[in-house]
């Protein structure tokens, strides 16, 4: 990995000649459509589809030859095994016009899958060789998930939740209230967006690992005011209403319940409902005796950790953090066997790390600490009493895997090669497999030993011919703003950089409180490319909120959106400037969602330092984002008006100049495309110039092949203002 700490004009030119020198071998230049529309030839191998580790020895992967077909690997020889070849079932399924690669879900055994025809579910076993009708009336029946023991299905249809006995062959209704606004099972909106993750599908309901219990969340949606989206199909068009809560207003009703499958009873978990609060979040014990929930108050600053008894539903508190900005969910607890404790991720202390606790909430011991920061639980072994878990301590650009004991001690890093990892670990730590890349290695998949010796390269991500392909020179460094902070950067050469020669510069953002832009990896989109290759060079910059600095720096963000982010950034255009190869008159930005915000609030409140931006689906004004993720960084607009004030673009309209071009979907049910209409329509009465691109029913980003015209737009921008010529797809 190259750094530059400060950049060293000759270095620059040595590296100019080495790639001029090298360029016969590599000559080719990315088209449009290899970059923006996927199209061939691809430099790249298909990812290796790791299904799961089986043990200590053997793990799973899916593989095409040509049909689908599921592979036990023993790690020690690679030797392969054929567990399930699905094409041979297909002569079966034919006859119900169903093929194996239709199915939906699947057993944690991968014996069992299940298939959608007509509405309703159909049950497959590979054993019996039979299919079997589980429902037999029409509906849209949503998330099924299949029971821990692999007898039953659970899913939601109409806002009531159900399951399918498979050995009964009956279909069961758990909840009877189901309507447009009472949800079992099935998230609202905001819950989904802004809590559970997009992930979830909106699933909010949780088998036992006994199977004989499901834990859900109902959701009453009544108090939530309705915004209306436009079709404009037809003659006439028609309204979508959604029920979403933006800043300062009411929040659905939502409360935790356990259905009990033996009898179909209900039991309610015992909260006040009368409280302004958020609840979700829930974890089994593993001898399904207990309901580990969260429950976090409205101003999102106060967390507890509760545990039910699924019988009565009485709750006890088990942990409970405060903090002065704010809280977030614990989404990862790892809850031990035979009550000895918990582990959790938590930034009380500044930095995101690991805690032990028992099973009173008792803390045992802090596990990991520092200024870095933990990223992710990969494996528990109990039996030796490890935790392997992946984080960015020593380099804050790159996420490895790591090791330690239940004592807080021998932390061992694992992946020694420099990069961005993303790691499987073996039952008892064995064996992990990492696939990781850098900045100038589009990277590997490749399986370890326990000491972290490599046993062997499992794939290669570069096919032979991105070697025929000229790119430009990454380099990651850091910008010391005027107040002393280490803003990591990283920047995209082009291939043939003449240090004479003045470049535009186009920021490429996403901004996010916690986000991190700039790391050690290898962007498989190669978009970074294609923009040196024509001249422009590439940039990306971290600001003081991001993921390197921390909840500390998370923290200052608190009722602050958008301060620090245009602080820093342009901190880093000023030190743009001082470089001589740079075109003070053509710095550019670019974003989708929070990077879009940051795009609008660059090219008005920030103006001075930024000419050009294409700013994708944008927040401009708080007040009309949800109340979720804007009241965990700003309070609600009564609590903190200066900073909704500060905080919206269209707050400093008056200061706008330069170009931009906004795109927005008319159907977008995340951010609003009234955040557009209201910035265009101050800058229109201001009588200021800018662009304007309107996708009609796409939502929150655009899907093909509308999205191919808004990449063609995006590069016909930069062309045309940067390089004063037209962009011509050859």
């Amino acid at each position: 990995m190259k750094k530059s700490l400060a950049i060293n004009f000759a270095f620059i030119s040595i590296i100019s000649l080495f790639f001029a020198d090298s360029s016969f071998s590599q000559n080719k230049e990315l088209t449009f459509q290899q970059v923006y529309l996927f199209s061939e030839p691809r430099l790249f191998n298909s990812p290796l589809q790791i299904i799961k580790w089986l043990d200590d020895e053997n793990y799973l992967i899916q593989k095409r030859s040509p049909s689908s077909m599921i592979v036990k690997v023993n790690a020690k020889t690679g030797e392969e095994e054929t567990i399930i070849d699905f094409a041979a079932y297909d002569d079966i399924l034919l006859e119900y016009e169903l093929t194996m690669d239709s199915r939906i879900a699947n057993s944690s055994d991968y014996k069992g899958y299940l298939f959608k025809k007509d509405d309703n579910f159909y049950y497959f076993n590979v054993d019996d060789k039979k299919l079997i009708q589980l429902t037999n009336q029409k509906g849209e029946r949503k998330n099924p998930t299949f029971s821990p023991d692999g007898k039953k299905v659970a899913y939601t249809m109409n806002n009531d939740l159900y399951y399918s006995d498979i050995e009964k062959q009956k279909e069961i209704r758990l909840t009877f209230d189901g309507s447009e606004t009472i949800k079992n099972g099935y998230a609202s909106w905001v819950y989904y967006e802004e809590i559970l993750g997009r992930a979830s599908n909106y699933r909010s309901f949780y088998w036992s690992p006994n199977s004989e219990m499901i834990a859900f969340l109902k959701t009453d949606d009544s108090p939530v005011p309705k915004f209306p989206l436009y079709i404009a199909d037809g003659s006439r068009g028609k309204l979508e209403w959604e029920h979403y809560p933006k800043a300062g207003e009411p929040n659905p009703n939502v409360s935790l319940h356990i259905a009990h499958l033996k009898d179909n009873s209900i039991t309610f978990v015992e909260e006040d409902t009368t409280i302004d609060q958020y609840t979700a979040w829930v974890f089994w014990t593993p001898d399904s005796k207990e309901l580990f929930y969260q429950v976090l108050n409205r101003g999102q600053d106060h967390l507890q950790l509760l545990a039910a008894n699924p019988s009565t539903g009485k709750s006890r508190l088990v942990y409970e953090e405060r903090q002065s900005s704010f809280v977030e969910f614990f989404e990862d607890i790892h809850i031990l066997k035979d009550n000895q404790g918990f582990i959790l991720r938590s930034d009380k202390d500044g930095f995101r790390h690991l805690y032990l606790f028992d099973i009173n909430g008792k803390l045992k011991k802090q596990l990991t600490n520092g200024n870095w920061t933990v990223t992710k639980i990969v494996n528990v072994d109990e039996k030796n009493k490890k935790i392997y878990f992946e984080g960015n301590k020593d380099n804050s650009l790159e996420n490895h895997l790591f090791s330690v004991d239940f004592e807080g001690k021998n932390l061992i890093k694992l992946t020694k090669v420099e990069g961005t990892h993303s790691t499987r670990v073996s039952e008892h730590g064995a064996y992990f497999i990492t696939t990781y890349s850098s900045i100038s290695n589009p990277g590997f998949t490749e399986l370890y030993d326990s000491a972290g010796n490599k046993v062997r390269t499992l794939l290669e991500r570069k096919k032979e011919i991105f070697n025929d392909y000229k790119f430009g020179t990454v380099e990651l460094f850091k910008i010391k703003t005027s107040d002393g902070i280490e803003l990591p950067a990283m920047w995209t050469l082009p291939a043939n950089f003449d240090i004479s020669k003045k470049y535009p510069v186009l920021f490429s953002i996403y901004g996010g409180p916690g986000g991190k832009d700039v790391r050690n990896s290898f962007s498989m989109f190669l978009d970074r490319f294609f923009i040196s290759q024509n001249d422009i060079i590439y940039f990306v910059v971290d600001h003081r909120g991001s993921e390197h600095f921390g909840k500390k720096g998370m923290a200052l963000m608190h009722r602050n959106l958008g301060k620090w982010e245009m602080n820093d950034y342009t901190e880093a255009v000023k030190y743009l400037k001082t470089l001589p190869f740079v075109d003070t008159t053509k710095i550019g930005i670019t974003g989708g969602s929070y990077g879009g915000y940051l795009t609008c609030l660059a090219l008005t409140y920030a103006s001075d330092y930024f000419t050009h931006g294409v700013s994708d689906f944008p927040v401009t004004d708080w007040k009309l984002y949800d109340n979720i993720y804007t009241e965990r960084y700003m309070d609600t607009p009564s609590e903190n008006p200066e900073g909704y004030k500060f905080g919206s673009a269209i707050s400093h309209a008056d200061k706008y100049k330069g170009y931009l071009l906004i795109t927005h979907g008319s159907l977008d049910d995340n951010v609003h495309m009234q955040n557009t209409i209201q910035l265009a329509d101050k800058l229109i009465s201001l009588n200021k110039d800018f662009e304007m691109m309107i996708y009609p029913n796409e939502r929150h980003g655009y899907g093909f092949p509308k999205r191919n015209h808004q990449y063609r737009e995006y590069i016909q921008f930069w062309f045309k203002h940067f390089l004063n010529k037209e962009f011509k797809i050859e």
